[in-house]
């Protein structure tokens, strides 16, 4: 006879923290503004998410500039600012 143990587990999955930081970008001319998140993780890479599309990855490059020049050709804006992991976990 086969059995699920279906007790939750004391421990609760924590959340990766493999990230370094992470930067909002807004197109302002749209009302109201268009979110982006460029995310800097800790090997390198740089992923820009779409929070309207379910936090979808829709340009990823191995460099800040590429990823900062990737916002700024489509007249995105950076919010003054950014959440570092040294930051938040404090």
């Amino acid at each position: 006879m086969n059995t699920i143990n279906t007790t939750l587990s004391p421990e609760q999955n924590q959340v990766e923290n493999d990230w370094e930081f992470i930067e909002v970008w807004i197109d302002p001319m749209l009302n109201p503004p268009y979110v982006l998140l460029l995310l800097a993780d800790c090997e390198g890479n740089f992923n820009i998410y779409d929070p309207a599309k379910n936090y979808e990855i829709i340009f990823s490059c191995d460099n800040y500039e590429s990823a900062k020049l990737w916002l700024l050709e489509d007249e995105y804006e950076p919010i003054e600012g950014r959440f570092s992991l040294d930051v938040v976990l404090v």
